[in-house]
């Protein structure tokens, strides 16, 4: 394969160790694509660590606010949350890197796109099919896969070539970041016998060890929209960031768990997520107190539909896009305030107030000024009851 092939690259391990493979293996020049999706990129840094592994070119795309408002917001308002636990940080940046990747490569004139995933992991699977629904001409590389060497080969191949990492034999995580949390694998954590180590740990203090006082944070939501923080309006972006800050100070967004990988087979896994997890909690809260509850029921049913779409690689789906449509119209009476208490890697709502709220506190008070009509539930639940009473009567009663 000669031309031009444009890499999704993280500078990393592995995308690093790609370029040459590339290079070498199928006679193309390589541009390398980079995305900051929030986890902090050094432009100068990570452009000389592509042109030393051997890049024709490399772009650099600040895509923090695309990211905040077409990914992890769709995902908010679904309460997107993985096997119940795990808010997608990776799956939801990967669409937007396939976008970006068959920009590029149209404006470069390029005929294939690559990326640095191994066969073992989810990735290889989102940016496959992902670029399959965007650019079905454009043929996809996957060198890491192909080569299949082990991260101990590719840290010895990135030395032998000079190609500055930030990954050590005695520090051999994998690392992915962006807005929405923070990702950690490989080393001490593949035995899910092994407490994690310190070191593996950046956004989030010990529990054990974080301020002795909580901190109190008020989130605003206008129609499932975070838009402000302690009365304080905000960019999205900025918004996620602040409270991932806040929350993590106090040790909340630590999860540890054992997952049902797409390619079948299981992995424990290790994330930082204190804002995508705190807002999600806020989030869900307000839908709680403002959402009619056969639509709050139905919507909770497809929430782990919606977080499969996600995981599983089927961003650009028919059906997701649909059930976006459904989730941006049950999110229009979903504004108000949520306040949050964080202490010591708990969080507890303590309030929460909308101007959409359905809860009637004349309603629900057993106090003075209770307008309920107590001797209507009489016959409400004699006719609720009456299918069983049938039943019992005819068909004889349970055991």
């Amino acid at each position: 394969m000669a031309g031009v092939c444009v890499l999704a690259y993280s500078g990393g391990l592995d995308t690093s160790v790609a370029i040459p493979w590339l290079k070498e293996t199928l006679g193309c020049d390589v541009v390398a694509m980079a995305c900051d999706v929030g986890q902090g990129v050094d432009p100068e840094a990570l452009s000389a660590r592509a042109k030393a592994a051997g890049a024709a070119g490399v772009v650099i795309v600040d895509a923090r606010e695309e990211f905040a408002r077409d990914f992890a917001l769709p995902a908010l308002r679904a309460n997107a949350l993985y096997m119940g636990k795990y808010p997608l940080v990776s799956a939801l940046s990967r669409p937007l890197i396939v976008r970006h990747l068959v920009r590029v490569a149209r404006e470069r004139g390029a005929t294939s796109i690559a990326h640095g995933c191994t066969g073992k992991g989810n990735d290889q699977v989102r940016f496959e099919v992902g670029a399959a629904a965007l650019a079905p001409d454009l043929a996809v590389v996957a060198p890491v896969r192909d080569a299949a060497r082990t991260r101990e080969e590719a840290i010895a191949d990135a030395e032998a070539r000079g190609i500055p990492l930030g990954v050590t034999r005695s520090s051999p995580y994998s690392i992915d970041e962006n807005l929405w949390g923070r990702t950690i694998e490989c080393g001490a954590l593949e035995d899910p016998w092994t407490s994690p180590p310190a070191d593996a740990f950046a956004w989030t203090a010990d529990p054990a060890t974080a301020p002795e006082g909580p901190d109190v944070l008020t989130i605003a939501f206008d129609g499932g929209i975070p838009v402000s923080l302690d009365g304080a309006a905000l960019p999205l972006a900025d918004l996620i960031q602040a409270v991932a800050r806040r929350a993590g100070a106090q040790g909340f967004g630590r999860v540890d768990m054992m997952e049902d990988r797409l390619i079948g087979i299981k992995s424990r896994e290790l994330y930082e997520v204190p804002g995508a997890l705190a807002l999600i909690a806020a989030h869900r809260d307000l839908e709680d107190l403002t959402l009619e509850r056969s639509l709050a029921a139905f919507k909770r049913g497809i929430e782990p539909i919606y977080a499969e779409l996600a995981y599983n690689g089927l961003w650009f789906s028919p059906l997701r896009l649909a059930l976006d449509a459904f989730i941006a119209e049950s999110q229009r009476p979903v504004t108000g305030e949520v306040r949050l208490r964080l202490h010591r890697g708990a969080l507890t709502v303590e309030g929460r107030r909308s101007p959409c709220a359905l809860y009637a506190r004349d309603l629900a008070t057993y106090e003075a000024g209770d307008l309920f009509d107590h001797r209507a539930a009489a016959g409400f639940v004699k006719l609720w009851g009456l299918p069983l009473r049938v039943w019992a009567e005819r068909q004889g009663g349970a055991d």
